[in-house]
């Protein structure tokens, strides 16, 4: 880690790769939802079917949510 100071350009760059990273892990997250979790909207299943995969679906997208913004923002700064 540096003390320095960031040109302009470089916390332009941060915002940039920190606003494709919410908004890539969302898509992410939200797909992963709908996957998971779409049967349940679906079909007629039994209701702890129906909980279970709403539970397992948000689970997994946020977790999956967290995981991508980390691996787009470590990539940034290794690229840097």
């Amino acid at each position: 880690m540096t003390t320095r100071r960031r040109s302009q350009a470089e916390r332009d760059a941060i915002t940039v790769e920190i606003g494709y990273a919410l908004l890539s892990a969302c898509f992410l997250g939200v797909v992963a939802f709908a996957t998971i979790a779409g049967p349940a909207a679906v079909w007629h299943l039994p209701p702890a079917v129906d909980k279970f995969l709403l539970v397992t679906g948000a689970s997994v997208a946020g977790v999956l949510a967290v995981i991508r913004v980390i691996h787009v923002l470590w990539r940034h700064e290794h690229h840097r």
